[in-house]
């Protein structure tokens, strides 16, 4: 075993190949001791097989840790995965020794909340399935493991609560796993890429690192996969109604939820028409206003000196560079940075008459609103819907503002999650007490 593990790894500097031996019998070793905890090593190979106290391979046969192997095929994989080979009498055993380096489980960044937990999942599988099963602690909790990258051999895990998953999303699951194809797998957001196919504007899974979250999503049905080295997890299916919707949602009073569940579709409404509407009023149909605000924004235009099409576009690629800057810019200077940036910038633009002081109102609008949608991956696939509808009102105005709103909406009741419809106006709601678990789509 030794020499074509030697031959197979014959540049790795790291590799540990040892040939041992007792008064009994001689051992094999092989293993990259980067990726190995040597403690593990000498606490299960080394120290047992030189005490003697009883035959190393019955110890072998009775700890369900080492493993048989029967395909030399493996060998390269199983060690590069950080397991020990082990050759005695003729048989090949391997031992999970992976060496993890684990930080401090983290506190929730991305997906805050005033009211809820703090923990975030771990970028280690096994700490964030103990975070979930402590908080779901179910005997029909399900789970999976999946081996997805030819190269990284990156480890899944697909949980699911049996009772509660549907049959044919689950094995959708499975078939879009097993077609991915692809070298290196390195974090979650390229795997739901990677599992969404075709190419859609709005995303069909939500990524999320709030294991409070997950939880509510098994009991609803949801099939979760984590991926090792990151801690974010993907929820599918999902609704566009799931991703307006926050965990504080479930902390907070009823109505109160409902009157901000209501502000985030206002909000999310005009992120997305306000600049269009801006071009098809103020350059089609200026009636539309009251003639006193007509006239104050035809004199706040009255310096620009072209289309409002224009003004719109200096105006978004502005906004979008400050919003880009402050997620590259190191944290301690970020905000501080694109605040000044976006106050001076907006300031001397109007002072200069290449914008309108109302469009500086309307970029800001938009802006704020952007930053309502609790979800992540939502929010920015919907900085940039609001671009689709620019295009028909530069050239038909409010009517192509109209068709351009009417078009989306039909693609998004067109959209699936897998199988399940994408629009729906409200959530889940349980089914009655004799059936207790199960979920119903409206």
């Amino acid at each position: 075993m030794l020499n074509r593990i030697s031959t197979l790894f014959a540049d790795a500097k790291d590799l540990n190949a040892l040939r041992i031996e007792n008064n009994e019998m001689i051992i094999e070793i092989a293993y990259i001791s980067s990726l190995c905890d040597e403690s593990k090593v000498s606490d299960f190979i080394l120290v047992p097989f030189q005490k003697e106290q009883q035959p190393f391979d019955l110890i072998l046969e009775r700890n369900p840790q080492f493993q048989l192997v029967h395909d030399p095929a493996m060998w390269t994989h199983i060690i590069l995965r950080g397991f020990v080979l082990l050759s005695v009498k003729g048989k090949i055993y391997s031992l999970d020794t992976a060496r993890i380096i684990r930080n401090e489980t983290p506190l929730t960044q991305v997906e805050t909340a005033i009211l809820g937990p703090q923990l975030a999942l771990s970028e280690d599988l096994v700490d964030s399935i103990n975070i979930i099963r402590s908080r779901y602690p179910s005997p029909d909790l399900g789970i999976e493991e999946k081996t997805v990258g030819s190269m990284s051999q990156t480890r899944l895990m697909m949980l699911y609560d049996n009772r509660h998953v549907d049959p044919n999303v689950l094995s959708e699951a499975r078939l879009k796993l097993q077609s991915i194809r692809i070298d290196f797998l390195n974090a979650t957001g390229q795997l739901e890429r990677k599992l969404n196919g075709k190419r859609s504007l709005l995303p069909t899974m939500m990524i999320t690192e709030r294991p409070d979250r997950i939880v509510n999503c098994l009991q609803r049905g949801k099939v979760i996969l984590l991926m090792q080295g990151s801690m974010f997890a993907i929820v599918l299916p999902a609704t566009f109604y799931e991703f307006m919707h926050a965990v504080d949602d479930d902390y907070d009073s009823f109505w109160m939820t409902r009157m901000l569940i209501l502000l985030r579709y206002i909000a999310v409404i005009l992120t997305i028409t306000m600049p269009a509407l801006y071009i098809a009023v103020v350059s089609y149909n200026p009636e539309l206003f009251r003639v006193q605000l007509a006239f104050s924004i035809a004199g706040s235009r009255s310096a620009v000196p072209y289309p409002s099409f224009v003004e719109v576009f200096i105006m978004l690629f502005m906004i979008e560079s400050l919003i880009e800057a402050s997620l590259r810019l190191p944290k301690y200077i970020g905000s501080t940075a694109t605040t000044v940036g976006g106050l001076i910038l907006g300031q001397a633009a109007q002072q200069a008459g290449l914008v309108s002081s109302i469009m500086i109102i309307v970029t800001s609008v938009v802006a704020i609103s952007n930053f309502v949608v609790p979800v992540n991956n939502m929010s920015i696939a919907i900085r940039f819907v609001k671009y689709p509808l620019i295009i028909p009102a530069i050239f038909f105005g409010i009517t192509g503002v109209t068709v351009g709103i009417f078009a989306l909406v039909c693609y998004m009741t067109h959209l699936r999650s897998f199988g399940k419809p994408y629009i729906r106006i409200f959530g889940p709601i349980k089914a009655h007490a004799g059936d207790i678990g199960q979920v119903r789509e409206e």
